[in-house]
């Protein structure tokens, strides 16, 4: 029998720090959906930032629980639900997020290593739509012990005590949020997506290297975008720069030309958009402003291929950041994905964002049933910081080697698609690199750098 007690406290730290391949540091500031005064740094006459961002550090947990399953696992049914965004504003994230999901159950049944998913499929939606109510409901109720999802932050938020309740892990490849950080979760939320300290930080200082003084924002009023506005403009104050507008808008809102116009009124050198897909409908209004492309900064929330949504040209110069590795480091994966996506009788996949984050969380939660021996939430949330190489075992990439350590008695350390990963004691990767994407003439985004 194979006993490991886990003890994760929550840690709150100051600033970011990038050490080795991107280490990332969790720190500072993230979401009040309430509109205040911020206390910070002295804002430009006239002009209150929207966000209280004194208010975002993440509340200090200690989740204890000890596993005594026993593994690893030689016939073990896992039945692994999905809320991910089939509807409502982030429902261009689907489709990568949902076939990265299908690939790994699919790799791991395939291998026969003592695991077998039983993935069972379903719709976030969004806080305007509210499909997770009807949706978290039947899929506990299907069996599962683990959910992957939300994408967006703020839909996560809506059902993670009713996930936690039922003892089950949610495990959000795409939550950037710091108001997970220190959520009291007993122990039970994971993401593969790294905290928006990291996004923020890039992308402050992003907009401050290109030559930008001056920085105008529209941002969705929920966790996810008050929280990665809040470290936007703390990195590009750092770097010399002044906030001189911001304006929120509500999911549902359908109709942002009061935030247009207030933000264009300041004049600003740069417009950051933190924004879902509601961006479709901002661009246009910026661009019918003359307001320039190549002075637009978009996020992962809104980082898309829009192609011949738009005009030719709309979207040139434009650039925007999102938790990525090098492309080319993935090319292979993205083929594979594609081929197996499209051979399912699905269209071809014009975007992959989120995709490798994804698949490794189906694959993380397999390894660790295996080696916990069972697919109960607290015995496999029990061994997700083994398995991702927090304790230095031996070095594996796929499914089927790290289950052939695991089975021989040995600690697998899984490197994935979407990088090394390593959970820290509150169940966040701890190395993450934020990717920088440009747009051409075509509206499609290309990738520049590593941030």
């Amino acid at each position: 029998m194979s006993v490991l007690t886990r003890s994760r406290a929550a840690k709150v730290m100051g600033g970011i720090a990038l050490v080795g391949a991107s280490a990332l540091v969790l720190a500072g500031c993230s979401g009040s959906t309430t509109p205040a005064e911020t206390g910070n740094a002295e804002e430009p006459a006239g002009f209150d930032f929207p966000v209280n961002c004194d208010e975002a550090e993440p509340a200090s947990y200690t989740p204890e629980y000890t596993s005594t399953s026993e593994g690893p696992a030689t016939d073990l049914e896992y039945t692994i639900g999905t809320a991910l965004p089939v509807t409502g504003n982030l429902a261009f994230l689907g489709p990568p997020e949902i076939a990265g999901t299908e690939l790994a159950a699919s790799e791991v049944n395939e291998a026969a290593k003592g695991v077998t998913i039983n993935l069972v499929q379903g719709d976030s939606g969004d806080t305007d739509n509210k499909a997770y109510e009807t949706e978290i409901p039947r899929l506990l109720g299907a069996g599962a012990t683990a959910i992957i999802g939300a994408a967006s932050s703020g839909t996560s938020l809506q059902f993670i005590d009713q996930v936690i309740a039922a003892d089950a892990i949610q495990f959000s490849p795409a939550n950037t949020s710091a108001a997970f950080t220190g959520y009291e979760d007993n122990g039970l939320y994971w993401r593969t997506a790294p905290s928006d300290t990291l996004q923020g930080e890039v992308l402050g200082n992003l907009v401050a290297n290109d030559g930008n003084e001056t920085l105008g924002m529209i941002i969705l009023n929920d966790s996810y975008g008050t929280g990665l506005a809040c470290f936007t403009k703390t990195a590009f104050e750092n770097a010399g720069g002044e906030v001189v507008s911001a304006a929120l808008y509500n999911t549902g809102d359908t109709n942002f030309s009061a935030q247009v116009e207030d933000v264009l009124a300041a004049d600003p050198d740069a417009i950051a958009l933190i924004t879902f897909e509601e961006v479709k409908t901002i661009i246009p209004e910026l661009v019918g402003a003359d307001f320039p492309s190549d002075k637009m900064y978009l996020v992962d929330g809104n980082l898309s291929n829009f192609g011949d949504e738009f005009e030719a040209g709309t979207m040139t110069g434009a650039k925007g950041t999102y938790p990525a590795v090098d492309p080319d480091s993935i090319t292979a994966f993205r083929e594979e994905l594609q081929t197996f996506w499209t051979g399912e009788g699905n269209a071809e996949l014009t975007d992959f964002t989120y995709a490798p984050e994804s698949y490794d969380a189906v694959i993380l939660l397999a390894l660790a049933a295996l080696e916990a021996g069972s697919a109960e939430g607290p015995d496999v949330a029990a061994h997700l910081q083994n398995v991702s190489g927090t304790n230095d075992g031996t070095k594996c990439t796929t499914f089927a080697e790290c289950a052939d350590i695991i089975n021989s008695g040995e600690v697998a350390d899984y490197d994935g698609v979407s990088g090394s990963i390593k959970f820290d004691e509150v169940g966040d990767p701890t190395e993450a690199t934020i990717g920088i994407f440009e747009y051409g003439d075509d509206n499609n985004n290309t990738f520049v750098s590593l941030g």
